[in-house]
């Protein structure tokens, strides 16, 4: 079995539910008293917003150069914004960083979708990382227009959901986004943000709602098992 770092705490509330997906997926496979060997280190959530840039590199490379000291074999990021950092610290701290960016177009290529509606931070929506890493599996990337609804939903991952409060009228607001984003032509809809999995359920739409934290979660357990 290899051992896991995780970065956490971006936010808590997902960090919890990596940590629950993860030992239950393990334990699926194994059985018995048979659980994940991981170690998670919890960073400040509220310092890691007030920084921005290097700073906010710096943070997430202290965390991951203090799980690397714990001899893990593999870092996990438990957020999708965290990802404009995966390659640079990959580099850095020369161990596998498990891609949820990778991971999550995996599935869809799979699913023989091509439209992906694309809900997450203001960064992960509007940054390169994660489009351009996305348009590289011939995948075409939607984001809700215009630039006040990505600052609403910014705004609301990072006053609500971060702290683990759903509001009905944000999800009403959320699933009207998603399905001007179906209008739009999308064929299905990524979930870009480990928050957003309290808001918005498959049930919510009829076309295919795709779980980041979900499937990050599988691929750690195949990671860990292989």
């Amino acid at each position: 079995m290899k051992k896991i770092g995780f970065v956490g705490g971006i936010s808590w509330v997902s960090t919890v539910e990596y940590y629950k997906l993860v030992n239950e997926g393990v334990n699926q496979q194994l059985g018995g008293l048979h659980f994940a060997e991981c170690v998670i280190y919890s960073i400040d959530f509220g310092t890691l917003q007030k920084m921005g840039g290097e700073n906010a590199y710096s943070l997430l490379l202290n965390a991951c150069q203090s799980l690397q000291k714990s001899e893990v074999d593999a870092i996990v990021l438990c957020a999708n914004t965290a990802h404009m950092y995966a390659e640079q610290l990959e580099k850095e701290i020369r161990l596998p960083i498990i891609n949820i960016i990778d991971e999550t177009a995996n599935i869809i290529l799979k699913n023989n979708y091509k439209n992906v509606g694309l809900l997450g931070t203001k960064y992960t929506m509007e940054m390169p990382f994660y489009k351009d890493k996305m348009e590289n599996y011939g995948l075409k990337i939607l984001v809700p227009s215009p630039q006040k609804t990505r600052d609403y939903i910014q705004k609301t991952i990072k006053d609500e959901l971060g702290a683990g409060t759903v509001l009905k009228e944000t999800k009403q607001e959320y699933l009207k986004i998603a399905e001007d984003l179906i209008q739009d032509g999308a064929d299905c809809i990524v979930l870009g943000c480990t928050e957003l999995p309290l808001i918005i359920k498959p049930e919510d739409l009829n076309i295919p709602v795709l779980d980041t934290l979900q499937i990050h979660a599988s691929a750690i357990v195949k990671y860990i098992l292989s």
